[in-house]
């Protein structure tokens, strides 16, 4: 059912190797099984989220310009359809690609994904994929473990996975200890939830590898916030694709084009 991957290990040494590195989480049965929850917490990576938080790792400085990681120019002016004026003023003019990602209402934990790009001045639709996101719907000022899909306009700076790059033009870090992770976590039907990620730029440091615990905004908002392949239920935050999917985007998605992806409710995004 599943076609993608997470990290953390079997063995002492891949606990140890997995306490290194940081994953959405999707949720399974387990998340409401105390022994399995907490085992997963000692050795499962922080963005990971369940019934425990974000699997609590020590609050991180923020390094120094990681609030100015990336300066915008004035808001675009075409807008992309579905954006109100308010969402709209959040894509600048250097922007020629946007991925929105919607749901019918505050609480919905599926909905659809539209990739834009601009053409002789209009923005027009590539194509539209089914998704998945938070199992608590969405929310602007989200928590650690909250299971909400954040709201709002985020950079889309790097990519990486399980399996070798399939040849995107964005960063790409492959990563062998995802599916040993995944299985720890929440058992080997999700061991590969993970062989594709885009991260989303919420509350993480542009730049650096998808995987890279650094929390901005501080732990308390949660991060680790991907793009991943898609297991059919609500996330604890991530937005979720089928696998051809995710690899059209990651195909087509071109750092120079300053890429954003819109997410929310749709009444929040025709604000």
């Amino acid at each position: 059912m599943f076609s993608g991957g997470t990290r953390a290990g079997t063995s002492l040494t891949i606990v140890v190797a997995a306490l290194t590195l940081s994953s959405c989480a999707t949720p399974s049965d387990r998340d409401d099984d105390d022994g399995a929850s907490a085992h997963s917490a000692m050795v499962a990576a922080p963005a990971q989220q369940n019934g425990f938080g974000d699997f609590a790792a020590p609050a991180q400085i923020t390094p120094p310009g990681a609030e100015t990681a990336e300066t915008t120019g004035p808001a675009h002016s075409a807008r992309v359809p579905g954006l109100g004026p308010e969402t709209a003023a959040q894509i600048p003019a250097e922007t020629s690609q946007v991925l929105v990602a919607s749901g019918p209402d505050a609480n919905s934990d599926s909905g659809q994904l539209s990739f834009y790009s601009i053409e002789d001045g209009q923005w027009k639709k590539r194509k539209t994929f089914d998704t998945h996101n938070g199992k608590k719907g969405w929310l602007a000022d989200r928590r650690e473990g909250d299971k909400t899909s954040p709201v709002g306009v985020f950079t889309l700076s790097d990519a990486g996975g399980y399996k070798q790059d399939p040849g995107t033009a964005l960063p790409y870090t492959q990563d062998d200890r995802l599916p040993s992770s995944a299985t720890v976590a929440y058992g080997p039907e999700y061991e590969r939830v993970f062989d594709y990620i885009i991260a989303i730029d919420y509350n993480r440091v542009p730049g650096a590898a998808p995987t890279d615990r650094t929390r901005p905004l501080g732990w308390d908002k949660g991060g680790g916030i991907w793009l991943h392949l898609d297991h059919d239920s609500g996330t604890n935050g991530c937005v979720t694709l089928k696998e051809k999917d995710l690899k059209w985007i990651l195909g087509t998605i071109d750092p120079d084009a300053h890429p954003r992806i819109a997410m929310g409710p749709e009444s929040q995004l025709q604000k």
